[in-house]
């Protein structure tokens, strides 16, 4: 196995946006549970059975407007991935369990947790597999700020978890364009590969900035990168296809669990 399909998807709790109005009427769905966030968690789910690993964005850990369901969790088991892993980066006590998430077929052999400069409330979640050289390809799931300043100092945390790893994948909501100073710089000093200003995820019912991004480092390749018109949050979901350099593999593959 040298390839894997990865998926990143910021999935705003499970609330299904429509129009820019949403904000402003389904305000109360970001504290209060309704019956319309399992439905759409649930077809959601049916997505992701697709690929092999998965980012998610706006996840709650279990919190009142969840009804006290961990959506990673939840997602993992109906998506059939064996391993999973929440990120809680902004905990509201029994109100809010802000998270990031990872679903994965196959077996990390170390998982890390990284906070981000900033406000409190954005981090990092690196998932490491094991490649058959005795390596690792890490996968870094990762939500950014809204303001410019913090995603300067942000993106220049990542050059650091970049010049970490040689393998390596960063996915999430960049919270960018593609064109943004601070985006252009990293890439450029990193060579990071996969920045495409055609893969427009936002706003989902009419796409319009790509400010979810799947970068990766030069020795593995992109084989395909697509944006998946599958509106159930404010962002499109963003699917990308990577390939591991001539010679290696994936040590382990773990059984899915369908």
């Amino acid at each position: 196995m040298r390839q894997l399909n990865l998926l990143s998807y910021n999935v705003q709790a499970g609330i299904h946006s429509r129009q820019y109005s949403d904000y402003f009427t389904n305000s109360w769905k970001h504290l209060l549970p309704h019956p319309e966030r399992l439905v759409n968690l649930t077809q959601i789910a049916q997505l992701l059975r697709q690929f092999d690993l998965v980012g998610l964005q706006e996840v709650d850990a279990g919190s009142l407007r969840s009804a006290y369901i961990d959506q990673v969790q939840y997602l993992a088991r109906h998506g059939g991935f064996p391993h999973w892993y929440r990120q809680i980066n902004r905990n509201l006590g029994p109100f809010a369990q802000h998270s990031n998430g990872l679903l994965s077929r196959l077996a990390p052999r170390r998982i890390t947790e990284h906070r981000l400069p900033g406000l409190p409330g954005r981090g990092v979640v690196v998932a490491e597999l094991p490649l058959s050289d005795g390596s690792d390809l890490a996968i870094a799931i990762l939500h950014l700020a809204l303001g410019g300043r913090a995603q300067r100092q942000q993106l220049d945390y990542l050059f650091q978890l970049t010049a970490a790893h040689p393998y390596l994948v960063l996915m999430g909501d960049f919270n960018c364009g593609c064109h943004g100073g601070g985006l252009r710089a990293l890439v450029q000093k990193t060579e990071l590969h996969g920045l495409d200003c055609a893969l427009k995820t936002f706003p989902s019912w009419r796409p319009r900035h790509p400010l979810d991004h799947i970068l990766i480092t030069a020795p593995l390749r992109v084989v395909s990168a697509r944006v998946i018109d599958y509106a159930l949050s404010d962002h499109l979901p963003l699917s990308m296809t990577i390939e591991l350099p001539a010679g290696l593999r994936f040590a382990e593959t773990a059984a899915v669990s369908l």
